[in-house]
């Protein structure tokens, strides 16, 4: 059972205890994997102005400067949920995220030559997970904490409000 849809989404994660917040509005397609599971693909719309976050950057293939993208992809069920963020430019990550586990949040740091690349592995806990709506998701909820060792990194919240 494999279907989709175009939908607009509104994703958001916060800090309770560090100044960082970020919102995303855009439009994501949504794909029903199997009854109670769900892929959600979306990308990191342009800042006003044409701006991006990250640098331009030649394409190999064709030699042309463009904007780096970033391609969110979330992997969810009522169980778990497990993001990766894949891009252009020189930082990707995958967070896995289970109701009272602890899971892995793994960062890639790409240099200038393709060889030349470093990942960072954390831990979170999940405190929260709520998934609500049916037979498509409508809403998702996180409350996680991220971890190096014993050090706490943050509390954070992690919001997608899908619209249909």
């Amino acid at each position: 059972m494999l279907t989709h849809h175009r939908l607009p989404v509104c994703l958001s994660v916060v800090s309770t205890d560090l100044p960082i917040w970020f919102t995303i509005e855009t439009a994501a397609t949504l794909y029903q994997k199997e009854r109670d599971r769900f892929h959600l693909l979306l990308r990191e719309p342009p800042l006003p102005g044409g701006e991006s976050l990250h640098p331009p950057q030649t394409d190999p293939t064709n030699g042309v400067k463009g904007t780096p993208h970033r391609l969110l992809w979330l992997e969810i069920s009522p169980y778990r949920v497990i993001m990766t963020m894949q891009a252009n430019g020189n930082l990707s990550y995958r967070h896995r995220w289970e109701r009272g586990v602890y899971g892995i949040s793994r960062y890639w740091l790409q240099g200038t030559s393709k060889k030349n690349h470093q990942s960072l592995q954390l831990r979170n806990y999940t405190r929260m997970l709520k998934l609500e709506g049916h037979p498509l998701p409508q809403h998702l909820e996180l409350d996680y904490e991220l971890w190096s060792g014993k050090v706490q990194l943050g509390h954070y919240l992690l919001r997608l409000q899908i619209h249909h």
